[in-house]
């Protein structure tokens, strides 16, 4: 055994042996490197499907192509239909059918042409990838390279490679792609007559068609079926039955129910350049369908008005995954219309839907209780003047009634208290994060849509808000970070993983769910406005929003499940008459909502809430002025809220009608009272709408003035206000409209423009002047010698 070892080592190092291992190596080297990695380059479709795998669409590929990727497995019933009708011993040899080829060498030289070619489907394969003139020596090369890929590919995978690049006729490549084209289904989902139709397709595809030569290509598939009777993969009578199934007809148009979502698909995957162009997202196909037809139903009524797009979008809580994605209404036909625009991603005027972020905000921070009064009032802000949807004002309301109303004035009150420049950064650590300027950029028009989102981002913030609330027992009223995160459409993104516990967080629990118990009590558009009568209702927290000019209507709500958001629009942004969030987007929403599972509403985190005595006028911490404390629940920063500033004590005649001093009165004829006192301009717009408000009580006669604060109020303009007033029809500058409130009935004030006596008013105190432009300043006097001036600018342009 030795010599034998010795000699062939000799043998080795002979000039002969290097040369024949040297030739062997470099055999083995170029076998080994004939196939090219990856074996097809050709471009590929991209495909979207749902989260079942059903179709949901696909683009065709850069070269004008139908061919889908390549899936991990082929069907079983395609698989021992193409075997059996094109290598029938494809499992058991090499690469290369040593009697097939005999059998097509007899075959062609009997028929004197070429009558069967006798390739394996590994030989198929080659030849695919190559895509080379078809002669003998290319036939050799094809031999080899099949070895070759027998040697490093698995016979599944063989058969996947088939499967995915046969030619099906037309520009249809693949099974996938013939599959959905010829037959409306999934591969998996084919009748047995149905496979064997395709098995014998890239037979001959130019030939054979299933739109035309339809005799031939019903023979071929019968005989296939016979063979596997034969072979006994069907039974007899399986395959009788099978025959009589008829043959499709021209090509089926390839489904399209999220062409939004496929082109965003297409656009961010093709532009991190993964190579990935097919994606199982987490879209159910089902819902899909719904809230599309959805849309269209209402496009219909919307279009009448000029209003061509619309779009809505479904999030699952607990997952951030998308549930429906219906970008746009899909109108290609129609190109002024702009279809093709995905308005879920679009930048666009978020109107009032920013709201309950602010009201969460000031309540997380102790900054108001969920019913503190906020002013509503005729406001100037450094020359920018909100005004309410109904051009009215209240005078004060409660916080959350405030939001439910979506008023405008109370929201730019309370950023102005909370500030602006603290509102932007906390939008974007919510997530959204649009605002990418500087905060004094958008101001306090920040509130009612002076600035952009999108449906996206405010979907996600919205249920990364719900999702924090339902995890308040899973971390023990604790929070975690990543409950805040944008959504997903894929269907295969991972569980996060979970950071650690933290005590504080960007809203807090409780805070959350006093947002949510307002805005559910939203009132909703026309038969939903007696929701609460049906025991089958579900309770929705919901918002509305409506841009400046009428260009945007938004509905957004929410349920401890899901979060559905709806825009209705132009494109193009052109607004329309009627174009609100109440009377057009409102409704969608909560047709889209009824096709969602109810669930109970979110509990009350009490952990992270006191019960505190709160003033029931005001909604601040009651003082020791409040005739009437209510004690209820409230966050636990609401003790860093203010006390009660409206409620005083007084003193009275026994009758309570008027004020009394000692000067005036005994002491035994003077009586305590605490008495609710708003601001004069509050009072104005206040009174007639609470009959029970009680004013003060003038002073008797002889009584010293109390200090009771300032009896009257400049409503408009206010202090260093900037006034523009617009040109008359004749060209010349028109009139300001001076406003001011008394507390007092049949109160008279004296006018005084710049020093100079203007009039005078008594009850109503309204007063039109004509004032230049430039710095002015306005005086008012009372009959009891009350006096307030301040100082205004009149605006040239």
């Amino acid at each position: 055994m030795d010599i034998r070892i010795k000699d062939f080592i000799a043998f080795c190092k002979s000039p002969k042996g290097i040369f024949i291992l040297a030739f062997a190596s470099t055999l083995s080297l170029v076998f080994y490197f004939a196939l090219p990695k990856p074996l097809f380059r050709s471009p590929t479709s991209f495909v979207i499907e749902d989260e079942a795998g059903r179709l949901l669409g696909a683009s065709i590929a850069l070269d004008g192509q139908w061919r889908f990727p390549a899936t991990d497995a082929v069907p079983e019933k395609f698989a021992k239909c193409i075997v059996a009708f094109e290598d029938r011993r494809f499992y058991i040899h090499p690469g290369v059918d040593p009697v097939a080829l005999v059998r097509a060498i007899w075959q062609n030289i009997r028929g004197r042409r070429v009558v069967s070619g006798g390739s394996t489907i590994s030989m198929q394969v080659i030849r695919m990838s190559q895509n080379k003139p078809r002669t003998i020596w290319q036939k050799c090369m094809e031999a080899v390279l099949a070895f070759r890929l027998e040697a490093g590919y698995n016979k599944a995978t063989i058969l996947q490679l088939y499967s995915a690049h046969a030619p099906f006729g037309s520009n249809v490549v693949g099974l996938d792609a013939a599959s959905w084209r010829y037959f409306g289904r999934a591969p998996e989902q084919l009748s047995w007559a149905e496979a064997a139709t395709l098995a014998v397709l890239p037979n001959a595809p130019s030939l054979i068609h299933p739109g035309r030569n339809r005799k031939r290509l019903l023979a071929k598939r019968n005989m296939l079926l016979d063979k596997l009777a034969v072979q006994g993969t069907l039974d007899r009578s399986a395959a009788e039955l099978a025959k009589l199934e008829p043959l499709p007809d021209e090509p089926l148009p390839l489904p399209r129910l999220a062409p939004h979502l496929l082109e965003r698909f297409k656009k961010e995957y093709g532009r991190l350049g993964t190579g990935v162009t097919r994606l199982k997202t987490s879209i159910n196909a089902n819902l899909q369908q719904r809230v599309a037809d959805i849309i269209d139903r209402h496009h219909r009524g919307l279009s009448a008005n000029g209003i061509f797009n619309a779009a809505a979008l479904v999030l699952e809580v607990e997952s951030g995954k998308t549930m429906a994605y219906v970008g746009n209404v899909h109108t290609p036909q129609n190109a002024e219309a702009e279809s093709h625009v995905d308005m879920i991603t679009a930048l666009r005027s978020p109107g009032s839907t920013l709201k309950p972020l602010l009201y969460a905000a000031m309540l997380t921070d102790g900054l108001i209780l969920p019913h503190t009064l906020i002013p509503d009032i005729p406001t100037q802000i450094g020359g920018y003047t909100p005004q309410n949807y109904d051009l009215g004002y209240d005078g004060a309301l409660p916080a959350s009634r405030a939001l439910s109303r979506s008023l405008n004035i109370p929201a730019v009150k309370m950023l102005q208290h909370y500030k602006y420049q603290r509102f932007q950064p906390f939008l974007r650590q919510a997530g959204v994060r649009t605002l990418d300027r500087p905060a004094d950029f958008y101001g306090l028009s920040m509130i009612l849509g002076g600035c952009e989102v999108t449906m996206w981002q405010l979907a996600g913030t919205y249920a990364s808000m719900a999702r924090t609330l339902n995890h308040y027992r899973r971390y023990h009223a604790g929070y975690n970070s990543t409950d805040y995160r944008p959504p997903h459409y894929s269907r295969n993104v991972g569980t996060l993983p979970e950071n650690s516990v933290e005590r504080t967080s960007i809203i807090d629990h409780a805070s959350l769910y006093f947002t949510f118990q307002a805005m559910n009590e939203v009132m909703r558009p026309g038969e939903e406005a007696l929701w609460e009568q049906f025991a089958s209702s579900k309770k929705i927290a919901w918002k509305t929003g409506t841009s400046f000019g009428f260009r945007d209507g938004w509905a957004i709500g929410l349920t401890p499940t899901h979060v559905v958001c709806v825009w209705v629009g132009n494109a193009d942004g052109e607004g329309r008459p009627g174009l609100t969030g109440i009377e057009t987007a409102a409704p969608i929403l909560f047709e889209i909502f009824d096709l969602l599972p109810a669930r109970a509403w979110f509990e009350a985190p009490l952990d992270r809430m006191v019960q505190t005595a709160v003033c029931r006028e005001s909604g601040h911490l009651a003082g020791p002025d409040c005739p009437h404390p209510d004690t209820v629940y409230i966050p636990v920063p609401g003790h860093r809220s203010s006390v009660c500033p409206y409620h005083q004590l007084i003193h009275t005649n026994s009758k309570g009608t008027l004020q009394v001093t000692a000067d005036c009165a005994a002491a035994g004829d003077i009586v305590a009272a605490q008495w609710f006192v708003l601001p004069p301009a509050m009072e104005f717009y206040y009174k007639p709408r609470h009959a029970t408000y009680r004013e003060l009580p003038p002073f008797g006669n002889g009584c010293a003035i109390g200090t009771d604060g300032q009896p009257m109020e400049m409503i408009y303009p206010k202090n260093n206000a900037k006034i523009y007033i617009p040109l008359e029809i004749d060209g010349r500058r028109g009139q300001v409209i001076f406003n001011a409130a008394h507390r007092r009935k049949g109160s008279r004030i004296y006018w005084h423009l710049d020093e100079t006596f203007v009039g005078e008013t008594e009850t109503f105190h309204q007063l039109a002047l004509d004032v230049p432009a430039g710095l002015h300043r306005i005086t008012l006097v009372d009959s009891d010698g009350a006096r307030i001036s301040q100082q205004f600018e009149i605006l040239k342009k």
